[in-house]
């Protein structure tokens, strides 16, 4: 009996990590979205034995110039699984709706709220609501709708509710309007930037054919697989912004923050559990 209830639970998703392993739970709205957003620390945090799970809350089926349909979502669970196992987190998983067509309805929202609920998410991270990409800004809004409501019985109540609320975090980006990204935690992650590209490398159909389209550059993709991975190195690394610098001096101290040549940063949502400067360091054991 007792083997049979550890089973249920091991298959809903529903055990607590071990004693002091975290569990994180990251939302892009594409299959790669989260890779090059938050890849770096994933490494880490996997590395140290927490369990870390992406999802793309869409399928990516409209995501190329020239295929489409189930068999570029296919294409695409491909390219994130393999993506996910060169991270070394615990799973990769590609919701099926549709590229191009998410909204935030409660279907998605009730969604979203399960698969926090099943992972027991310590950490629940995913982009802001302003973005160029509608997407994007949705599955930022699906999040905010579900910060509170993991918590609340009554709600998707075949899922057992949290008894703590996750803490929510947003990914970095560029946007200005309505407000800046206000980088609050940042991770170094220079001594694992070559691990990142060689899990990013695996979206072919993205970073060699869609992304390079989009900007005129398919042209100067390279067709050998090592000089393209060079190339992948040097189009998608970004030098540290003096924001993003001023936060590593906080978290790592002045000396090691002139050292950082890559990071991530992240940016608390008011909407989950606002934790101190201890339980930050709790959550992102690497800073130190």
């Amino acid at each position: 009996m007792r083997k049979a209830i550890f089973l249920s639970l091991l298959a809903a998703g529903l055990l607590v990590a071990q004693e002091g392993k975290l569990r994180i739970i990251a939302f892009g709205a594409h299959p790669d979205d989260c890779d090059g957003r938050m890849g770096g620390t994933a490494i880490k945090l996997a590395a140290m034995g927490h369990m870390v799970k992406f999802v793309s809350v869409t399928n990516g089926d409209a995501g190329h110039q020239s295929e489409g349909g189930g068999a570029l979502a296919r294409r695409r669970r491909a390219e994130a699984q393999e993506a996910g196992r060169r991270f070394g987190i615990a799973e990769y998983v590609t919701l099926d709706n549709h590229d191009g067509e998410l909204v935030p309805s409660l279907e998605v929202r009730q969604q979203i709220i399960r698969l926090i609920r099943q992972w027991n998410a310590d950490v629940v991270l995913g982009p802001r609501p302003n973005d160029y990409h509608p997407d994007h800004r949705y599955t930022g809004v699906l999040l905010g709708d579900a910060a509170f409501m993991v918590t609340v019985p009554n709600i998707c109540p075949d899922t057992p509710a949290l008894r703590k609320n996750p803490v929510f975090l947003y990914f970095q980006d560029n946007f200005q309007r309505p407000n800046a990204f206000r980088p609050d935690i940042a991770v170094d992650i220079s001594d694992v930037i070559e691990k990142k590209i060689d899990a990013m490398d695996a979206h072919v159909s993205q970073y060699y054919e869609w992304l390079p389209w989009l900007s005129g550059n398919l042209d100067k993709v390279p067709k050998d697989p090592a000089d393209r991975r060079k190339w992948l190195e040097r189009e998608r690394n970004r030098d540290v912004s003096p924001a993003i610098r001023e936060t590593l001096e906080k978290w790592y101290g002045e000396e090691k923050a002139k050292a950082v040549r890559y990071a991530e940063a992240f940016e608390i949502c008011e909407y989950g559990r606002r934790p101190d400067d201890a339980e930050i360091r709790r959550l992102f054991p690497m800073l130190k």
